[in-house]
This record gives structure tokens, sequence and C-alpha cells, in this order.
């Protein structure tokens, strides 16, 4: 019988209860933080990423994971007889999974999926994966599937503020400024891998993310119902509360599961940052 690991980068946001049910393999994301180097899940988060740019003002850099280190990563399953499947954040955000590719080619039984997603848009389609190999599906099955449904996930979030962005030069400083007046809050969203700007809404960050799960599920009627992911960065509860009240009030999902933003996607989005993640059918 196959033997399967699924492994990821740290990108996949899922909580520490899920990895280790699951038995999910994690390969920490290099942080920098100035001059120095963290890794992201292992000593390094978010309150800290948060920390250093509210002391510094400068926003951390993720640096690739190296072939050899994916190559190191791999093996110590590979000996053990294990076929991986690994999951990386999508290509068009960083060349992680091309230096994965590159560490698989060299190495029997690794296939390496772009999630063109990154955070609980990753995590969802791992948990995918765990629920295929629970079926029965072989290595090649599961990722033949995940590849063709990977299309199917809808991942997007709301952002309080601009500053975060404004930092990493994401967005000018005109808008940045006008958001603050006008209290646009953006939803941001992932399509074809790529993250941009879909809708901008005005108000209270609480009325804002009420208005935006509504537009979600206006937007998204014909979804798999198994589960949902709300993620966010370090959020206020109640802005939380107002997301899984409203989720629960337009959506039937089986399962809703809270996760919390990791290193890289808070060093680019900041405080009170929350999205819904699901795949639709």
């Amino acid at each position: 019988m196959e033997k399967i690991k699924i492994t990821s980068d740290s990108t996949c946001d899922l909580t520490k209860e899920i990895i280790e049910a699951n038995g999910i393999g994690i390969c920490p994301i290099a942080i920098l933080l100035g001059m120095d180097e963290y890794h992201d899940t292992v000593d390094v988060d978010a309150e800290k990423v948060l920390a250093y740019v509210n002391e510094t003002g400068v926003l951390p850099k993720t640096a690739a994971t190296p072939i050899d280190t994916y190559k190191e990563f791999f093996s110590q399953y590979t000996k053990e007889g294990y076929t991986v499947i690994h999951f990386n954040i999508s290509s068009k955000s960083s060349s992680c999974n091309n230096n994965a590719n590159m560490a698989a080619k060299e190495m029997d039984n690794v296939y390496v999926i772009d999630s063109l997603s990154l955070s609980s848009g990753q995590g969802i389609q791992i948990l995918k994966a765990v629920d295929l190999i629970k079926e029965g599906k072989t290595a090649k099955e599961v990722v033949e599937i995940i590849n063709e449904e990977r299309k199917n996930v809808q991942i997007s979030f709301v952002v309080d503020k601009l500053d975060f962005l404004h930092k990493g030069g994401r967005c000018s400083s005109v808008a940045n400024v006008a958001s603050k007046v006008l209290k646009i809050h953006p939803s941001i969203a992932m399509k074809d891998g790529a993250l941009g700007v879909d809708k901008k809404y005005m108000g209270s960050l609480a009325r804002s993310c009420a208005q935006y799960v509504k537009d979600i599920a206006d937007t998204y009627k014909n979804y798999d119902e198994a589960r949902c992911f709300i993620t966010h960065s370090p959020t206020d509860e109640a802005i939380v509360n107002v997301v899984k009240e409203k989720v629960a009030e337009y959506f039937k999902f089986n399962e809703v599961i809270e996760s919390f933003a990791g290193s890289t996607v808070t060093s680019h989005c900041g405080y009170n940052t929350i999205g819904i993640i699901f795949y639709l059918k």
C-alpha cells in the first residue's frame, strides 16, 4: 500500500491542531527582520512581525526556500518510503514553487503542487488532499484532482488600513491617505494565482466586513458545503465575531475553521485583516 506524506510551506496557515492531527510536514519560510533571519512558525509569528514594523517602520522580507533545503526536507520522508505531495504558495507570489520543483526533479516520489493561492487558500487544498487520501486515492490521483480543482478556491479578505500595503509598495500615498479620510476598506481577492483589489467598502470595519460576507454569499451561491476557513491577522474579537455570525447566517458549511494568518500574510496586510475561504462547486 502506498504511503503518502502531505507537506507544505508554512504559508498554508493551518492551525497546529490540524497539522498534528493529519501528520502534515511543514517547511518554514525564512523571514528577515532587518539583518536577523527567523523561520515562520518556529521562532517568529504575526505578533512579532507587527511589533517589528511598529518599532522600525520597516516591513520584513521573505526569502524563498533554497533548492538544497527542499531536498533535505523531502528526503526525510522519502527515506522512510513515503511518496510526498508538497504544497507551495502561488508561483506568482514567490519562487518557492520553482525551487521545490527543481529539488523534486532530482528525487523520486515527490510531487509539487502550485496552490495558486496563499494562506488558508493553500490550507484548504491540503485538507482536500487529506480527504482524498482517506478515500483511497493514489498520490498521482490526488495531485491530478487538486490541480484540476484549485481554480475553484474562493479566497478573499478585507483589509482595515492600507498602511502596510503602502509600505510594501502595493498602493500609492494618495490611496493610503484617501482610505483613512473616507474610511475605505478594500477587499482583496486571489484570481489566477495573483492578488488584486475586488471591492472597496466604506464606513466602519464591522459594517464593511458584514457587507463583504453578504457580497461573497450573493456572488457564489454554488459552493462546496464541506468546510470554510475564517482566517485573520491579529484582529479585534468583535470583528471576528461579526464575520462568524454572517457566515453562519448566509452559508451552510459543515465545518467552519478559524485560522490565524502567519508572518507572511500579516507582514503585507497588517492588523485587522480577515477573510473567508472555501471551495466552489
